[in-house]
């Protein structure tokens, strides 16, 4: 059961992350940075913020 923990975490991070994205126009294994201990997370988040959205938007 220890090893179980971390990987459901890890599954709870990086599939919302990988859809997340992907439908933004980035190569869903940008999520995978988001494994990297306490830095990951800030990574994958300034990709996203700063980074240009390829993804047509719909509606517009």
């Amino acid at each position: 059961m220890r090893g179980l923990a971390p990987l459901v975490s890890l599954i709870l991070v990086v599939i919302p992350l990988w859809r997340i994205c992907s439908r933004a126009g980035f190569h869903g294994a940008i999520s995978l940075l988001g494994i990297i201990p306490l830095l990951g997370p800030f990574i994958v988040g300034a990709i996203l913020s700063f980074g240009t959205w390829r993804a047509p938007r719909q509606g517009a």
